[in-house]
């Protein structure tokens, strides 16, 4: 676990971690410690785990399309992912875009599993993060969680 992250709530810390090696991994084109970081973060809580990466990618969108998002800016970003990431899914990465966004139809169909999602999210926050630190992101991310449970 990287050092930086004790600042952050234990069940946060191993997210963050997880997130951060994937998209070095991704970064790097290691497919090895791709597998590693995919290994460790399905491994984690579901539910920490979407929350955490599910703000992150929000924060992202939002921050890309400062002027709101629309329908077509999500299938612009489901492109970007698939052809900068051609192992993608796009039906995981729509899946993960549908969920970060709060408007997921669970119509009974079953999620993903752990590890897709996983891989899917790594390629999806490297694509957006575009080149710029996780760090800051998830940090941003985890500040926003904990300011709207705090208002809850």
């Amino acid at each position: 676990m990287t050092e930086s992250w004790r600042h952050l709530p234990s069940p946060a810390r191993p997210v963050a971690a997880a997130v951060t090696a994937a998209v070095d991994a991704v970064r790097k084109d290691d497919a090895a410690a791709l597998d590693d970081a995919v290994d460790a973060l399905a491994a984690l809580d579901l539910t920490h785990t979407g929350l955490i990466v599910g703000t992150t990618v929000r924060l992202l969108l939002e921050d890309g399309h400062p002027d709101g998002l629309g329908a077509e800016d999500v299938r612009d970003t489901l492109a970007s992912c698939v052809r900068a990431h051609p192992e993608a899914h796009p039906q995981v990465v729509l899946w993960l875009l549908a969920g970060a966004l709060g408007v997921l139809e669970e119509d009974g169909a079953p999620a993903p599993r752990a590890d897709s999602l996983a891989r899917n999210a790594a390629l999806l926050l490297t694509d957006l993060l575009a080149g710029r630190d996780p760090a800051v992101w998830l940090t941003t991310a985890l500040t926003d969680i904990q300011h709207a449970q705090l208002n809850d």
